[in-house]
């Protein structure tokens, strides 16, 4: 056993678990786990998300290494996560006033 695979006396760290279920699907994050290492996580999450043969796949990382992007340039000012946010109507209309022309019967 290499220092790398020996367990870190008393510490742990918080590996995230992703799954596919069947081949060619896209991995979905299946939970969290602790491990003293990456073999123990592996072997944990063998344990608690394939034992049942429901995961094609696995792939387990450190949530050290899992990376937050939170900031997003939105230089043309669209909000495609609200439902109100890409309003097509407004936009119609704002090119018809560039363009010097009106819709009849718009409201």
């Amino acid at each position: 056993m290499g220092s790398a695979d020996r367990p870190r006396q008393g510490r742990v760290s918080v590996y995230e678990v992703f799954r596919q279920e069947r081949k060619g699907q896209a991995f979905q994050h299946a939970g969290s786990l602790e491990a003293p290492n990456d073999a123990f996580a592996e072997e944990y999450a063998r344990e608690f998300y394939g034992r049942r043969q429901e995961s094609e796949a696995l792939w387990v990382v450190p949530r050290s290494a899992v990376h937050e992007i939170d900031d997003f340039v939105d230089e043309l000012e669209r909000n495609y996560h609200r439902v109100d946010g890409y309003s097509l109507k407004a936009k119609l209309k704002e090119a018809r006033e560039r363009a010097g022309t009106s819709a009849r019967g718009d409201g």
